[in-house]
This record gives C-alpha cells, sequence and structure tokens, in this order.
C-alpha cells in the first residue's frame, strides 16, 4: 500500500494529510494558528513559533495512518513566483525533510498556492483536468491572495500556474476579517461574518473597481466603515462586504471568459467556502467548488503533488 504524506505551514494553519494511493482516500488535520483578540494575525516569528509547538498535536492524530509513506510533500512558499516567501513555510520544509529521512523515501516541494488548486480539483473529482490536452482556469481567494490564473498541466511541474489577474490593493480574505473585526468578530473572521450576513434580508447592487481583469477591494472597506458609522445593522454590512467580493469575481470571471473562451474554471482558497459567495457564482457560471473543507488551508494538495510526483497515481 502506497502512501503520500503532505505537509502545509501557513501563516493562518499547521496542516497535514495522508493520501493513500491505492484507494484515493485522505485523512488529514489542521489546527488554526492562534490570534489574539482585535488582531489581524500573526508576525512571522510568532507563526513560525506556534507552528512548532503545534506540530506533533497535529500529526498525533495521523499516527495511524502514516505506514507505508513512499513520498513527502510540502508547500515551500507561498506561489510559484521570483520573491515569493514566508519564514512559516520553512517550517514545513524542515520537518518534511526530516520525515522523508526516517521513511527512506523523496520529499517533493510546491506552494501553498498549487497545493489549494490540487485540493480543490481532489474535492471536485477534476483531476482529470491535469491529464487534459488545454489549460484551465483557477482562482486561489484567500486571505493572501486574490489570484485569477491559468493553468497549464505539466509532466514534469505538475502544474504550470499564469497569474492573468489579481487585487491591486487588499485581497479579499483581508477585506472579510478587516470588516468582520470591526463588527466585534474573532479572527479569522469568514465564518461568522458569513452566519451574521444570513440575518440581511437586503441585497446590493454593486460596481466593482477594475482596471483591466484586476480588482481593486479597499473600496469595499470603506464602505462598511460608512455603514457602521452611521448605524446600519451589523447584519447588512456583513452582507454587503460578501456582495463586493462576489461582485469583483464575477466581473474577473465574465472577462476571463472573454478573453479565454470557455474553459473549465476552478474556485479554491479559504474564501470560497463561502456559501453566499460561492452559491452565486456557480448559478451564474458553473465551475467547479471543493467542498469547505477543502477549500481551507490543508496539506491534501501538496500529498496529492507527490504522488503525482512519484508515479503513483
Amino acid at each position: 500500500m502506497n502512501k503520500t504524506f503532505g505537509i502545509d505551514t501557513s501563516n493562518y494553519a499547521t496542516s497535514v494529510a495522508v493520501f493513500d494511493c491505492e484507494t484515493f482516500e485522505v485523512k488529514k488535520h489542521r489546527q488554526l494558528l492562534p490570534v489574539k483578540n482585535g488582531e489581524l494575525g500573526l508576525r512571522q516569528s510568532d507563526a513560525v513559533f506556534y507552528h512548532v509547538k503545534q506540530f506533533p498535536e497535529v500529526v498525533a492524530q495521523l499516527k495511524n495512518a502514516c505506514d507505508n509513506i513512499s513520498a513527502v510533500g510540502v508547500s515551500t512558499k507561498p506561489r510559484w513566483v521570483e520573491g515569493s516567501y514566508m519564514p512559516c513555510f520553512l517550517v514545513g520544509e524542515a520537518i518534511a525533510e526530516g520525515i522523508a529521512t526516517t521513511h527512506n523515501c523523496e520529499v517533493f516541494k510546491t506552494s501553498h498556492q498549487v497545493g489549494h488548486i490540487l485540493s480543490a480539483l481532489y474535492s471536485c473529482e477534476k483531476l482529470d483536468l491535469l491529464k487534459a490536452d488545454k489549460p484551465f482556469l483557477a482562482f486561489h481567494v484567500s486571505g493572501g491572495t486574490t489570484d485569477l490564473l491559468l493553468c497549464t498541466p505539466d509532466k514534469e511541474q505538475v502544474l504550470i500556474t499564469e497569474e492573468i489577474a489579481h487585487s491591486l490593493d487588499l485581497k479579499a480574505g483581508q477585506l472579510i476579517d478587516r470588516v468582520g473585526l470591526m463588527l466585534g468578530l474573532q479572527f479569522p473572521c469568514g465564518v461568522e461574518l458569513e452566519k451574521l450576513a444570513e440575518k440581511s434580508d437586503k441585497t446590493f447592487r454593486i460596481k466593482p473597481t477594475l482596471k483591466g481583469m484586476d480588482c481593486c477591494l479597499s473600496g469595499g472597506e470603506n464602505k462598511c466603515q460608512k455603514m457602521l458609522e452611521n448605524g446600519e445593522k451589523p447584519e447588512d454590512i456583513a452582507s454587503f462586504a460578501l456582495f463586493y467580493v462576489y461582485s469583483a469575481l464575477r466581473s474577473m470571471t465574465q472577462l476571463a471568459k472573454e478573453k479565454y473562451g470557455d474553459l473549465e474554471i476552478i474556485y479554491a482558497g479559504g474564501v470560497m467556502s463561502d456559501k453566499i459567495i460561492s452559491d452565486k457564482l456557480k448559478s451564474e457560471f458553473g465551475g467547479y467548488f471543493a467542498k469547505p473543507d477543502f477549500s481551507c488551508d490543508n496539506a491534501v494538495g501538496v500529498a496529492l503533488f507527490s504522488a503525482i510526483k512519484k508515479g503513483l497515481i
């Protein structure tokens, strides 16, 4: 029985996964990094500390699945672009090297972003796109990115990603978290902001700010601040923030379809676990959305990456 082990130490969570190459089943566990009330995330030095502290607890949840490891996958940087670097990924890389040594197997390194896309493909049962003879589009929407990528399957690299659009200021997850803190929610705010927005009966028509296919999201934060100052209901402010993100992604999708034609579209990243946003996009464009548990930071994608690189699937 061949299995691969995946590790992702992002700035949000410590995540591990085991992928069974014969049954295609995964076992996974993740633990959010602790953030103090009222704060937007962690300094990198604190993130490194908490990853080191949490990793034994996280991997212990998979101890019964860690036999017969044939390869280890790990995310070593946020994206596969020059200059993309965060110290927190060094923790995962170091641990991956240690696990590979004890199991006498190879380490395969990829990016956090590629891991998200592969995890979404697995969740949507669309891994066949990696064997297709044409590219597909993928959104990676999170606290650190609001990127639209042209993804080309590649035998050597598994997936070549070319950024064709992004946010020019705030990322979607940053907007959601900032508005959430504005309303007294705990970081990360996505889940609670969605619950609050579900109580709103208001609808909004928003014209997003675009420059080409790139979006600007900081206007959404400014509008929400004014709504709060004017005494508008918290649920309406929450709903507006999510509609603002949806409107930007909707416009980016429309423009991408006009430029690239009828390519398959995958929506990945933590923000895409929000059903208000994802349901509206799905109703208009179709596309494929990871299950919420596979949208958030996890190591499933990098475990899959190592299995593909090893030639096990």
